[in-house]
């Protein structure tokens, strides 16, 4: 690896803080364990922007040590494979198909710089034709909507589920791959604009919240029943009254905290409709080898044959003030599917 800089560019934080505290930085080359793969993420590879970015830089989910790189999600050429013979003759290894100038994409935490280590495990090969664009602004919410839509709760053809922010990058993946499975599908979203791209994507109602009562809507369009399943990524302001859009033996998958964390819940709640309350991470959905093969070539697949269509709202530069700006762009409540971050040689 002799051929490799001895510095990487980086954005990342010395403290939690607000929108501020991220900056560029130049870091030592990451350490490359034995069983790890390295990806570089120039010459034009992506990075994506999501939520869990921002829980890490105000310090709800906490680093472990500063200064810390930013980010889970990006996409990349692979520079080098593992040094473990043991790894490379894993049959789990080999099923994957890693080479040198192979593009894969990575769930990983610190991989917003130019170059990073990430263990094999961690990294899905790119397939079914699906450009690195596409890879870095689809693989996390595409593997969340594909693995929770199978594991947290099993959609089904006939549902009727509900999904908070439909017109979000998860909230339109959901709605197409609901559509896609045979349910009915109900969005919550704040302008009639978002509406619109929701019903493009899947959905079949969408509820104005700002402008309408969503339960009173929910039980109207259900003539009183109820939802199957709601996945709800807004968490603090909506989670109370998901349980009164619930029908009995309803489920509510908890997927994120966009309004802040969930307060303390009383168990005792759920008996009311015999309810199964969730908060899954697809990072333990996507654990085993066998785990992360299949939920990467399904992801892949139904990217690339159209099924799921990646809805980029922008591309922003490689520096501080871009990734700062991503983020106030994503937590202000005004943009529509996946925003990324372009990385290019400097």
């Amino acid at each position: 690896m002799s051929n490799l800089p001895e510095t990487v560019e980086a954005i990342g934080i010395q403290k939690t803080g607000g929108y501020e505290v991220i900056e560029k930085v130049t870091l030592p080359f990451p350490k490359v364990e034995p069983g790890h793969l390295v990806v570089k993420a120039s010459f034009v590879e992506y990075l994506g922007i999501n939520f869990i970015d921002t829980y890490y830089r105000q310090g709800l989910y906490p680093f472990k040590e500063f200064p810390a790189v930013l980010g889970k999600e990006t996409s990349g050429t692979i520079v080098a494979l593992p040094t473990d013979a043991e790894v490379l003759k894993d049959p789990d290894f080999v099923r994957q198909k890693f080479a040198v100038g192979g593009k894969v994409a990575c769930d990983y935490l610190g991989t917003h710089q130019t170059y990073i280590s990430v263990p094999w495990t961690r990294a899905y090969p790119i397939t079914n034709g699906v450009s690195t664009l596409d890879a870095a602004a689809g693989i996390l919410q595409t593997l969340t909507a594909v693995s929770f839509f199978e594991e947290a709760y099993k959609v089904s053809k006939g549902d009727i589920i509900l999904i908070h922010t439909v017109a979000g990058g998860l909230g339109l993946l959901m709605a197409q791959l609901a559509k896609h499975i045979g349910a009915t599908v109900i969005g919550t979203t704040s302008t009639k604009e978002k509406a619109e791209l929701a019903k493009k994507h899947g959905a079949d109602h969408v509820i104005l919240y700002k402008d309408e009562d969503t339960v009173q809507r929910v039980l109207e369009i259900t003539n009183g029943e109820g939802v199957h399943a709601v996945f709800d990524g807004v968490g603090k302001d909506t989670f109370d009254s998901n349980f009164k859009m619930l029908r009995r033996k309803g489920t509510l998958v908890s997927v994120g905290n966009a309004s802040g964390a969930v307060p303390p819940f009383p168990p005792i709640k759920l008996i009311e409709k015999n309810l199964k309350l969730l908060r899954p991470t697809m990072t333990h959905y996507t654990v085993t080898p066998d785990e992360v093969h299949y939920y990467g070539n399904k992801s892949f697949e139904l990217i690339g044959n159209g099924v799921l269509k990646i809805n980029i709202y922008k591309e922003y530069p490689f520096t501080a003030e871009g990734v700062q700006q991503a983020q106030k762009d994503l937590v202000g409540g005004k943009t529509t599917g996946k925003l990324v971050v372009k990385v290019q040689d400097p």
